[in-house]
């Protein structure tokens, strides 16, 4: 089944952070680096309108994205690979609501609420406020096809039924609100939203020069995530001890940079954990080249892994540790990032 285009973008987005579960790095020969802000720059308007309390943000500058016909992070996006628009479904949904991602959005941004692993019922939380060109009369009776509309003050608000549901509302003629989750309309009906919280709002400010970014909150994650790491007691309290995360990517030429930044709660901490990445990269090197590990893997994979062991990089400076990767066009070509074509049955 090919791989549809909005799981591509998130396969973009955590591709740094799958690297660093695996504990690749280069942390001994740049431990001595100044440790600048990744890209920082003033945060885009868009996300003044998320709700301040979300534990996840991301943004996307699709615009500027599309003026780079050459960047992979486009092609990864898929904003310029010829056939984006060929799955039958997606096709469907162009022509009854006139929208087309690759055409049509410009810029988003995301507020994202995880569940906790061990829920039932699923307490996912999105919010999406997007930035484009919308036939909002088309859209509209698109949704009242099997949504209904909620007349609202501010205007009527549009229930979509789904797994999950989709609540949306128009906050002008050229941006929109979506929402899914628990409480989804009331994400939308926020009035004048707190000021956002100061160590989130720095991580923003770190990357909010990339046109693709994200920040994370990682203080407050369910004891049940923990479990993974079993009876190896240190290693929980590096993982407890990193407070946030930020990510940004940045085209350059045909290299898509991507730099991930984690803020420990100590000096120590973060020196422990860029010591540990450093001797995992050398393990994850010895690993890939045992013949019996390489006989479970194809060609490519075995090949990309190699290019990210040796591009991947680990920068400390106080308590903020970085994993730093160059994505090559070498690594595109061998490993799972470009779209595939899609077929119509």
């Amino acid at each position: 089944m090919a791989t549809s285009s909005t799981k591509r973008a998130l396969i973009a987005l955590v591709a740094l952070a799958s690297v660093a579960a695996a504990g690749l790095g280069s942390y001994v020969l740049h431990m001595r680096r100044s440790l600048p802000a990744a890209r920082a720059g003033p945060a885009p308007g868009l996300l003044g309108q998320l709700p301040p309390d979300a534990p996840a943000i991301a943004y996307v500058d699709v615009a500027a994205l599309r003026r780079l016909p050459n960047s992979p992070l486009a092609v990864i996006l898929g904003l310029t690979h010829p056939n984006a628009s060929e799955d039958r479904d997606y096709a469907t949904f162009v022509r009854n609501t006139g929208f087309d991602y690759t055409r049509d959005l410009d810029r988003a941004a995301i507020a994202f609420w995880p569940g906790t692993p061990a829920s039932a019922t699923g307490d996912e939380r999105l919010v999406v406020i997007a930035d484009g060109r919308f036939d909002e009369q088309k859209i509209k009776a698109y949704a009242l096809r099997s949504g209904t509309a909620i007349p609202r003050e501010t205007g009527p608000l549009y229930r979509v039924p789904g797994n999950p549901a989709v609540s949306f509302a128009f906050l002008s003629t050229t941006r929109i609100a979506l929402a899914s989750g628990k409480d989804a309309e009331g994400l939308l009906t926020v009035a004048s939203p707190p000021v956002r919280a100061l160590g989130v709002q720095r991580r923003i400010d770190r990357v909010a020069g990339a046109p693709i970014f994200a920040v994370a909150r990682t203080d407050n994650l369910p004891n049940n995530f923990y479990a993974n790491f079993g009876n190896a007691t240190r290693l929980e309290h590096l993982a407890r001890s990193v407070e946030g995360l930020a990510l940004a990517g940045q085209p350059d030429g045909d290299r898509i940079e991507l730099a991930l930044d984690g803020e420990c709660d100590s000096i120590k901490d973060a020196l422990e954990l860029a010591t540990l990445l450093e001797f995992s990269r050398v393990g994850a090197s010895i690993a890939i080249g045992n013949p019996q590990m390489r006989r479970r893997m194809t060609p490519e994979q075995v090949a990309f892994l190699e290019q990210v062991i040796h591009q991947l990089q680990v920068n400390h400076q106080d308590r903020w540790v970085r994993l730093r990767l160059d994505i090559t066009p070498q690594m595109l070509a061998t490993g799972p990032l470009v779209p595939s074509p899609k077929t119509t049955p």
